[in-house]
């Protein structure tokens, strides 16, 4: 169990909803470059400027029915990753879902960096980069750190950041954030107070879906977080939208 809030006479953060963007133009480009074998993911623009496919547009809008239901949700405040698949997916869920709050973009939030290997599939990096490819594997996923580019460590110095502005800004109240797949992994990580081995163990066998949500509660805003809710998409199910999962390299313990 996490230790994250212990020690605080003051509340924080009473309920945490973890939503991953809906699916992007670059999922799909990476998903198809993997299945070709390609060395390099076909990509219309830089990482940050990438937006919706009309699937993921879809996905939003049916986050937002969901968000419709939500109670006292017409006032949670919304924080985002500030890259244009977030915010639209933020952007189409709010106002789908009547929601009168501000979106509170935090660069705190925006996918991990990936320096070297940006654009580069899998198999690119084995070819191009063989001795980061080796490197990756000496070094595994939470530690590894490609050149220009963060690990799963550095993303988590961020996230802490983050988590206690939060508690700061928000005592007593729920949030939503809308981010991307490793940083809901990372953010369990900090607030289950999980082990390397723990988050690597999940980040292996689960994929964080498009458009899902995820819930953390903590009714008095003090203590142990407890995890409600993971990688939920009944949402998209249910209105028959399309649920997709693009997930990044499976390989992630050291070896």
């Amino acid at each position: 169990m996490s230790h994250y809030g212990h020690g605080t006479s003051v509340p924080g953060v009473t309920e945490l909803l973890l939503v991953r963007h809906g699916e992007s133009q670059g999922n799909v480009a990476a998903t198809l470059a993997q299945q070709a074998g390609a060395h390099v993911i076909d990509v219309p623009a830089r990482d940050a400027d990438v937006g919706l496919s009309d699937t993921g547009r879809e996905q939003s809008l049916a986050l937002g029915r969901l968000l419709a239901g939500y109670p006292n949700g017409r006032r949670t405040p919304v924080w985002c990753s500030p890259y244009l698949r977030a915010r639209q997916t933020a952007e189409l869920a709010v106002q789908t879902g009547g929601w009168q709050t501000a979106i509170l973009v935090d660069e705190r939030l925006r996918d991990r960096e990936l320096g070297i290997l940006d654009m580069l599939t899998s198999a690119g990096v084995e070819a191009r980069l063989p001795e980061e490819a080796g490197r990756r594997r000496w070094l595994g996923k939470f530690y590894y750190r490609p050149p220009g580019g963060e690990s799963w460590a550095d993303v988590v110095l961020r996230l802490r950041s983050l988590l206690a502005d939060l508690d700061n800004k928000h005592p007593g109240e729920g949030v939503l954030l809308v981010c991307h797949d490793a940083l809901i992994l990372l953010i369990r990580y900090i607030l289950e107070g999980l082990s390397e081995q723990q988050l690597l163990d999940i980040a292996a066998t689960s994929t964080i879906l498009n458009a899902s949500v995820s819930r953390f509660v903590r009714p008095d805003g003090r203590g142990e977080w407890l995890l409600e809710t993971f990688n939920m998409a009944d949402h998209l199910m249910s209105e028959g939208v399309p649920v997709t999962q693009h997930s990044g390299d499976a390989d992630v313990h050291p070896r």
